[in-house]
């Protein structure tokens, strides 16, 4: 017999209600991920590295995703999407606890730990997170729902840096000076010692946010998902997977894992090291320390337009086709351009990457059926593309100049795009 005393929730309730918790967990990584734009003329300075040393912060970062994302999707099997969701939380916040010797020791290799285990928790975090956004509505519309994601995330990366450079950056110009001018051994150490300890702090703050979050998710009623149980949408109710044995045998897969992989590649550049090419172009330190919220500004309005226009307007693969051919025109005006002209023209690379990550994801998963977890894993390794396109660029900006490298990291990344918009994301 029907209990009528029992309290009842409608289902866009809780759609909304998984919207929201998965949203926040956008936040999150934006907030942590963006926080590199800043760490890298931050550890640049204060342990004293060269461009190409400095660009091991998104390498340590993203590489971790390479090793990490498949054994997520085994960890996610064994504790579920949420349970999995809570302990990404929890490593992250024990990467940012990493930071208190390393700021104290000035030792840039255990920073480079701290980010690398930040890494490993948002490995496990997206693993989880992009296929449960994707696969709750529609996959024709997964691309509207990853932009409303995309916009949390943005949001908080744009303020991120903004946050963290107005602490650890403040005075940044002067100090530099200072450290410059000093003769005497111990009070250029002085000077860099006070400047690393400034990440403390934060980052304390920060493990602390992390920690009660992952209690918060821990304790939701976040509802799992059956992956196993998905279907091709528009294919009758039969599974692409069927009858297949192995996630090697989705080409649309794999080759949106290598889509992945530039993507982010181009991303991290036009971000993380829109502050290093600004100073390539003579700004100062107080004036680049922002440049990354510009391009994630840029992002933003790509996200709001992902939105209005998918899929009423434009279908997600069309845009996807459409933002690279955008990304390679802007590539190529900063060869032609110099000065606050060829920044904006980096920071407008946000609005072409804004529907990539949101357009790929769903893209590469479609009809994946009981290989989603594995799928999305493989996905989520190609994020590694921000661990070697920014290396690419710092090995070979002394020896062409660094609009040359910024040609040959940013182009074959918008080119193979195009191709996986064009051909590469049909499933057969």
């Amino acid at each position: 017999m029907q209990n009528l005393d029992a309290p009842t929730v409608s289902p866009r309730a809780n759609y909304l209600y998984q919207i929201v918790i998965i949203g926040a967990l956008f936040f999150i990584f934006g907030f942590v991920t963006w926080l590199n734009g800043t760490l890298i003329p931050f550890l640049q300075l204060a342990c004293e590295l060269s461009i190409s040393q400095a660009f091991f912060v998104t390498f340590a970062f993203y590489i971790s995703y390479f090793f990490l994302a498949i054994p997520s999707s085994q960890i996610l099997k064994k504790t579920g999407f949420k349970n999995g969701m809570a302990l990404g939380l929890l490593v992250m916040a024990v990467g940012c606890l990493v930071f208190i010797p390393a700021a104290e020791m000035r030792a840039f290799p255990m920073f480079l730990t701290g980010l690398f285990i930040q890494g490993m928790g948002l490995s496990l975090l997206q693993t989880a997170s992009n296929p449960y956004i994707s696969i709750i509505g529609p996959i024709e519309s997964a691309a509207q729902r990853i932009s409303i994601m995309g916009i949390c995330n943005k949001i908080a990366g744009m303020l991120s840096p903004l946050i963290l450079s107005s602490i650890v950056l403040k005075n940044a110009t002067e100090i530099e000076k200072q450290v410059k001018a000093a003769t005497d051994m111990a009070q250029r150490s002085g000077l860099l010692d006070e400047l690393a300890g400034r990440v403390v702090m934060p980052y304390v703050v920060m493990a602390v946010v992390l920690g009660a979050l992952a209690f918060m998710i821990r304790q939701s009623s976040l509802p799992e998902i059956d992956t196993a149980a998905e279907k091709q949408s528009g294919d009758g109710g039969n599974s692409l997977s069927a009858g297949r044995t192995s996630v090697w045998q989705f080409p649309h897969l794999v080759l949106g894992a290598l889509a992945i992989f530039f993507y982010v590649g181009a991303e991290v550049m036009s971000g993380d090291g829109i502050g290093i090419y600004g100073r390539a172009l003579g700004f100062e330190l107080d004036q680049t320390k922002y440049f990354t919220s510009f391009t994630l500004g840029a992002m933003l309005l790509g996200y709001l337009l992902n939105i209005i226009l998918i899929p009423k307007f434009i279908s997600q693969q069309n845009y996807l086709k459409y933002s690279a051919m955008l990304g390679i025109v802007l590539t190529l005006l900063t060869f032609f351009t110099t000065g606050s002209t060829a920044v904006t023209c980096i920071a407008l690379l946000g609005l072409a990457n804004a529907i990539m990550w949101p357009a790929i994801f769903p893209l590469a998963i479609n009809g994946l059926g009981r290989f989603t977890q594995i799928g999305s894993a493989l996905l989520v390794m190609g994020i590694a593309g921000g661990a070697v396109m920014p290396q690419l660029y710092g090995l070979l900006e002394k020896p062409v100049g660094h609009q040359a490298a910024f040609q040959i990291v940013m182009l074959p990344c918008y080119l193979y795009i195009l191709y996986y918009a064009v051909w590469g994301y049909k499933p057969r």
